[in-house]
């Protein structure tokens, strides 16, 4: 039951910044590329490889090929 008067307060929708973003999709495809070279071929493990390198790349110049596309998709980052 609610109280007469009560009011709860909506929560505010928060979105993802890059970063967390980024990550997610490279833990993602780090999983999948295990499972796929598991299964299939272990020449899936090049899309780990490509994954980690870049990470790196996000990592020394502050961009990599996903976190171009993502931020012209209007995801924005924490960091700036």
């Amino acid at each position: 039951m609610t109280q007469v008067g009560s009011v709860v307060p909506k929560r505010k929708q928060t979105r993802w910044p890059l970063e967390r973003v980024l990550f997610a999709l490279a833990g993602t495809m780090v999983l999948l590329s295990g499972l796929l070279a598991a299964v299939v071929s272990p020449w899936f493990l090049l899309l780990t490889a490509f994954v980690g390198l870049n990470q790196w790349m996000f990592v020394v110049f502050g961009a990599c090929p996903a976190s171009l596309v993502l931020s012209r998709l209007g995801v924005a980052s924490s960091c700036r």
